[in-house]
């Protein structure tokens, strides 16, 4: 991770005013700490995930993640269809440079939840119904979720058997389009 070459390295540094975040002042108030290098620690209201709150507008004003809030200030817009993650693993953090814009499988993924999940899901051998995940017989879906291919083997017997007169249509129709092809 490059760190930006930065003028003032602390946070209480005066900053031009942005607008969504009400003063500048107001915010940097609630942050302890202030190196590069170091988590600033969000001294105010924090969730109970971790995570500093901030109301932008005051009391009566929105509450916001105070991450974004540093980050916004700091770096700019948060790029759309992205979140931040915290490089740091410290949620209540809000030292721009130790957060990345990622989409949200990746944020997923890199958190301990999401290591948990990971490893929960290489713990499991066999399928609800028994049949063991081998190479042979596990297929992938396009979202890298495994799936077994016995089951999926019997799951399309049953819908044809259910009623084979529409599966025979849907073969015909495939065929014809192939030849036309």
């Amino acid at each position: 991770m490059t760190t930006p070459t930065l003028l003032n390295t602390t946070p209480a540094a005066k900053l031009p005013p942005c607008p969504a975040a009400g003063t500048n002042s107001r915010f940097w108030a609630k942050v302890s700490g202030g190196n590069v290098d170091t988590c600033w620690e969000w001294t105010a209201y924090r969730d109970p995930n971790g995570y500093g709150r901030f109301s932008i507008g005051g009391r009566a004003g929105q509450m916001e993640g105070a991450h974004r809030v540093a980050y916004q200030l700091m770096v700019g817009d948060i790029p759309a269809g992205l979140e931040l993650d915290h490089l740091c693993r410290n949620p209540s953090c809000v030292n721009p440079w130790h957060l990345e814009p990622v989409p949200h499988a990746v944020n997923s993924r890199r958190s301990s939840a999401g290591q948990a999940n990971a490893a929960r899901q290489r713990a499991v051998t066999h399928c609800p119904h028994g049949h063991p995940y081998s190479p042979e017989n596990t297929g992938y879906r396009k979202d890298s979720r495994r799936r077994c291919k016995a089951c999926d083997r019997t799951s399309r017997r049953n819908r044809y058997d259910a009623d084979p007169a529409k599966y025979r249509d849907i073969a015909r129709r495939y065929r014809e389009r192939r030849t036309a092809s």
